[in-house]
């Protein structure tokens, strides 16, 4: 039963790290999107504004200005997709092979195979508290 809790708890895991994986991507493209068009509209506005001002060097500035902004419009996307999902996969990929992992539960300074029955289940199945026969034992090990 222990085992089963623990390898659901990794899978879960697994399975929330990939949706978080998935809605940075989806961020990632929306940002992607609006940095694409910021981009283009910079660049456009600055040629715009460069031609109003032809051969000034006011103009040279504002046209390098615009395309600089819309750069830097480009950094999220860019940061999402070359670094931020890195990490996220990592950790799904830990969490599957946590989830697959062989889990054996050892009781320190147990000297009876059925050690485990002193401390399982602290209420019976009809709700009755265990009688105290067990005394609590020394700290659970999983390994």
């Amino acid at each position: 039963m222990l085992r089963d809790a623990i390898h659901e708890f990794f899978s879960q895991r697994a399975q929330a790290y990939r949706r978080r994986l998935r809605e940075l991507f989806r961020v990632g493209r929306t940002s992607l999107v609006i940095g694409l068009v910021a981009l283009a509209s910079a660049i456009a506005l600055g040629d715009f504004l460069a031609a109003l001002m032809k051969g000034s060097r006011i103009g040279a500035i504002i046209r390098e200005s615009f395309t600089i902004g819309g750069w830097v419009s480009m950094w999220r996307p860019l940061e999402i997709f070359l670094y931020d999902w890195w990490p996220i996969r990592d950790e799904a990929r830990l969490s599957d092979r946590l989830a697959a992992m062989p889990v054996r539960i050892r009781y320190l300074n147990a000297k009876e195979p059925d050690a485990w029955r002193g401390d399982w289940p602290a209420v019976s199945p009809r709700g009755e508290r265990s009688t105290g026969e067990a005394q609590p034992r020394a700290l659970n090990q999983a390994s």
